[in-house]
């Protein structure tokens, strides 16, 4: 049996519902089950700051995915995710697989839950399947941004001419998926990144796809900017192989991402 937590996020949601299509046999984890009532699979209930809660959930678990807490408060995240390991360990899980973030070993210091989860893990001694994540395309590129964009005739954006190797949820969440129900996976660590792509080519695909004539406007790294500050460090650049070696096809790029952002 899988225990799939944060079912009630779009992650987890896609998780379970590619393993349910699978036949696998599989139950959710929510802190609030109730969210999916009349959904049919069963979801048990469990938080990450109630460790027994958790034990009881993962009971009968072969294999545990723990989706990264979204609680950024420093401190909470290695605290909620070391509740989520030593539950599973004392349920007896044989496996336990982690969303945690590109380069969370060597990257910026934001990343340094990861890198403690990461590191709780392997001293657990509950084998183990590390996925790091790259940001989500669906934040850079949603219907939103499509419509503004081309509203305005421009996409402004900070990057230092530097690209970008986002995934879409749907795809990580797949690859996920793959690894759950998969062979050979136990102590790997994938770098899940997506085809990289730069804001003249999202320029380029959103006029493509609208009709109407979209020019990336390059502008000035503020201090508030986070997401600039990463992009134009070159942090999202890298390209990686991982994530279409799991889904066994190329990852969605960004003119996929944008063609569905149209309908």
């Amino acid at each position: 049996m899988i225990a799939v937590t944060g079912v009630t996020g779009n992650l987890g949601r896609v998780v379970l519902d590619d393993l349910l299509a699978r036949g696998a046999d599989v139950v959710g984890v929510a802190r609030t089950p109730e969210k999916l009532a009349g959904l049919a699979v069963e979801v048990r209930q469990g938080d990450y700051e109630d460790p027994a809660s958790l034990e009881k959930a993962f009971a009968g678990a072969d294999t545990v995915l723990i989706v990264s807490s979204p609680d950024v408060t420093p401190g909470v995240r290695p605290r909620q995710h070391g509740n989520a390991i030593a539950a599973a360990k004392a349920a007896g899980v044989g496996r336990v697989v982690y969303t945690s973030a590109i380069s969370a070993d060597t990257g910026p210091g934001f990343l340094a839950d990861h890198a403690t989860t990461e590191a709780l893990l392997r001293e657990s001694g509950v084998p183990f399947t590390v996925l790091r994540n790259s940001f989500y395309s669906d934040i850079f590129v949603n219907p939103g941004v499509v419509q503004a964009a081309a509203a305005a005739g421009e996409i402004a954006a900070a990057t230092n001419g530097r690209a970008l190797n986002t995934a879409t949820i749907s795809d990580l969440g797949l690859a996920a998926s793959a690894v759950l129900t998969g062979e050979g996976h136990e102590g790997r660590v994938y770098e899940l990144r997506g085809p990289v792509w730069t804001y003249d080519e999202l320029a380029a695909a959103i006029s493509a796809a609208t009709g109407k004539p979209v020019a990336h406007k390059e502008i000035p790294l503020t201090d508030a900017d986070f997401v600039g500050a990463l992009v134009s460090s070159g942090f999202f650049s890298e390209p990686g192989d991982d994530l279409a070696a799991l889904l066994g096809r190329p990852a969605d790029g960004i003119t996929d991402v944008v063609r569905r952002s149209v309908g």
